[in-house]
């Protein structure tokens, strides 16, 4: 649905190669080929990191599910087939980013962060995760190393819950359980993140050369490699820990992160 662009529009992109359809292996399709993800950019977006001012190259990228396509699943739906169709609406409507400095596309194994959308940590600021401190902290530790990217999933809200069921899981947390059995306990999985769009736009983009991961969760290794992207190292990111987000840090090294023992 978001991937619906006017013909006419379209054909100007795609002439200035501003608008790139995708195989599943990240591959540029001809027009009348069947595309996985439509990516836009770059788009140039102007941003502080540690007080310099740094021209990114922004590219928005989503999986391509036009409305006819949802209409006719939505009509293949029976009894007790909901949650797969909730499934199919929260994979094919969120709009992801890439945020590349410049030179990302020509640079060897350059430090890539594939960031999890939080709204509650990265816009409203709170302490109680350390997603919004780790955001900054990638886009520092990128522009020291000189090159690298921030792959910004928007559909990934509390491990991949949406904001609504967060907010409860907050207040299960409240009461004494951790951040994973608070999803449980709501009916919903621990864990529902696929970085598989991630790995196809990264195919594209660095035209099969490795990258340095910017990350502490083995899994998004794992997805990264299984959707065919080569990885040199993994670099950790350790920031924003404080006494507001203890317990759910040392829930996350309880789970396999990469944390330090003496949190």
């Amino acid at each position: 649905m978001f991937s619906y662009v006017d013909p006419s529009i379209r054909a100007q992109l795609s002439a200035k190669h501003q608008l790139v359809d995708l195989d599943q292996e990240g591959r540029e399709i001809a027009a009348g080929g069947q595309p996985y993800l439509s990516v836009l950019g770059p788009v140039t977006i102007p941003r502080l990191i540690h007080g310099r001012e740094v021209l990114l190259e922004w590219y928005p990228f989503v999986r391509r599910m036009e409305l006819t396509q949802v209409l006719e699943a939505a009509s293949q739906v029976t009894d007790g087939a909901s949650a797969a169709f909730r499934e199919l609406l929260h994979t094919n409507m969120s709009v992801n980013s890439v945020f590349a400095l410049p030179g990302f596309r020509t640079a060897d194994e350059p430090l890539v962060r594939v960031h999890s959308c939080c709204l509650t940590g990265d816009i409203f600021g709170s302490m109680r995760c350390d997603c919004g401190p780790q955001l900054r902290a990638a886009f520092e530790q990128m522009l020291a190393a000189g090159s690298g990217a921030v792959i910004y999933m928007s559909g990934h809200e509390g491990r991949g819950i949406g904001l609504w069921a967060k907010a409860i899981t907050y207040l299960l947390q409240d009461a004494g359980q951790d951040t994973f059995q608070a999803n449980v306990s709501l009916g919903l999985p621990e864990d529902s993140r696929d970085f598989t769009d991630a790995a196809v736009v990264l195919r594209y983009l660095l035209d099969g050369r490795p990258l340095k991961l910017l990350s502490n969760n083995p899994h998004k290794r794992q997805d990264l490699e299984r959707g065919g992207q080569r990885i040199s190292e993994v670099v950790p990111l350790i920031s924003g820990i404080t006494e507001h987000n203890l317990r759910y840090i040392r829930s996350k090294r309880d789970k396999g992160h990469s944390l330090p023992g003496d949190l």
